[in-house]
């Protein structure tokens, strides 16, 4: 029978070969193993429900729940394909708007996420590459809480992902699908996108089983929205948030670039997708929920009147005005830590540099007589301004 003694130098022991263990798991050569087996235990936590933050209440799950068990791997070789069904979504997220929220606090909350707003799974190998493009101009409280809302969102689905902002100087009427034309040149000069998701600012997904990847058709993701009562408005709305693959941007001619104010360019794309001989895919009314952050209409945003007009002369248009026909100028661009912004200048209706008018010729004072002449002064002009006139005009 073992003394006292000879039990203490065993559990002494047992100890010692724990700690030599976790040291040799420390290094860097074991970190994958470290995250296999924190990847077990997360799934795990999921399945039970039991992970922080991550059960499900009427309002739905912190979108950050579960992101804390991310490990930045050192090395990334033989590093596994992410699963087609990514463990961390659990479905509805809750949203609200709390005040003093900061760019500042996103970052910290986002520390995997690299200049330029864009991210990859540490742990594995995305099965997904896909580009958000954002039309933008005084909307920057509302980028904020998308920015806020949105990164979690798409790491909590495995995606390799990067945001832009596509920012129309100047203050001519705002044109929504113009940007979303330079968004997709721009962001496919960057990288071999496979999706492209155009994003309205003020709107924020509510369920994380809504994923940002492309279908075999157009995808129409915004399908429920708080304001309109979480239902499709009408049969061919695709408005809000959409998704298309190069190949659907090409075939569709991508989007029409006459739509100066709010409204129609929304029917319109909808129109070249069935034009083009494609059709609208769309997740579930229960997934495809969004919030819409309340506002008004911007000055420089309003009622398009000629909407109505130029929606009728769609199937004469759509070859003709699209992305062979987008032109514009990149301003800038910035690599910010939450998102690439690009600004451009994109015209005005009468195109990208619409001339301008000659300023008109001074013209000569009339002659008078010199004083005494019984006529009077005369009220001709000089033979020579009518010259020059005459030149000017022809």
């Amino acid at each position: 029978m073992f003394s006292f003694h000879s039990k203490w130098r065993y559990l002494v022991m047992f100890l010692g070969v724990q700690l030599v263990v976790m040291a040799l798991l420390s290094r860097e050569g074991y970190q994958k193993r470290v995250t296999y087996f924190f990847r077990i235990f997360r799934k795990l936590d999921v399945l039970s429900g039991s992970a922080p933050g991550h059960r499900l209440n009427h309002t739905g799950a912190d979108v950050y729940a579960n992101l804390s068990y991310l490990v930045n791997v050192q090395s990334k070789d033989d590093v596994p394909y992410c699963p087609k069904k990514s463990p961390l979504t659990g479905g509805p997220i809750h949203v609200s708007f709390p005040s003093g929220l900061t760019m500042a606090q996103i970052e910290r909350k986002n520390p995997l996420v690299v200049r330029g707003g864009r991210y990859r799974p540490p742990d594995c190998e995305a099965r997904h590459r896909t580009a958000i493009i954002i039309p933008h101009r005084n909307r920057e409280n509302h980028l904020k809480f998308l920015l806020y809302y949105l990164h979690p969102f798409l790491q909590r689905q495995q995606l390799n992902y990067a945001i832009y902002v596509i920012h129309q100087a100047g203050n001519y009427t705002f044109n929504r699908a113009k940007l979303m034309n330079v968004g997709f040149r721009e962001a496919m000069r960057e990288e071999d996108w496979n999706c492209l998701f155009f994003h309205d600012v003020d709107l924020i997904p509510e369920d994380d089983r809504n994923t940002y990847t492309c279908d075999q058709n157009p995808k129409h993701a915004a399908i429920a929205m708080d304001k309109f009562g979480y239902k499709l408005p009408y049969k061919m709305y695709f408005g809000g948030v959409s998704a298309l693959s190069p190949l659907h941007y090409l075939k569709m001619n991508g989007f029409p670039n006459n739509y100066w104010g709010w409204g129609g360019e929304d029917d319109d794309i909808g129109i070249r997708v069935s034009l083009a001989g494609m059709v609208i895919t769309r997740p579930s009314v229960k997934v495809g929920r969004y919030k819409m952050i309340k506002h008004k209409l911007d000055q420089g945003n309003e009622v398009n009147p000629k909407r109505f007009n130029m929606l009728a002369k769609t199937r004469q248009t759509w070859k003709l005005d699209g992305m062979n026909s987008a032109e514009y100028e990149v301003i800038s661009r910035e690599h910010l830590p939450l998102y690439t912004n690009i600004t451009v200048n994109i015209g005005t209706e009468a195109g990208l540099h619409p001339p301008t008018k000659p300023p008109p010729k001074p013209r000569k004072q009339k002659k008078q007589e010199p004083p005494g002449d019984p006529k009077g002064p005369k009220d001709q002009e000089d033979p020579e301004d009518e010259l020059t006139d005459f030149q000017s005009q022809h």
